[in-house]
């Protein structure tokens, strides 16, 4: 039990390594740390190796992934739920 006797739900991190190579599989944290915010847990995203790239502000815009939103819009979202990202 956390503090009040309120159960503690952790902190989830999803990490990314794919790149703007892969912009279905780069935007899957973002993705995925939004819709943990949603349901009421925490969450952050972790980027190693080529995934450090699309946070660039002149590949951000580049990054469109298949059957979702771009970037730019997927990210609007995890800085509104103020989830941190680690690079």
């Amino acid at each position: 039990m956390g503090e009040g006797g309120r159960e503690d739900k952790g902190v989830f991190l999803f990490y990314g390594t794919h790149g703007s190579e892969d912009p279905t599989k780069a935007v899957i944290p973002f993705l995925s740390a939004n819709a943990a915010c949603d349901e009421g847990f925490e969450a952050e995203v972790f980027l190693i190796g080529d995934a450090v790239d699309i946070i660039k502000e002149s590949v951000i815009d580049k990054v469109v992934p298949v059957a979702w939103p771009p970037l730019k819009e997927i990210l609007a979202t995890t800085v509104k739920h103020r989830i941190p990202l680690y690079v």
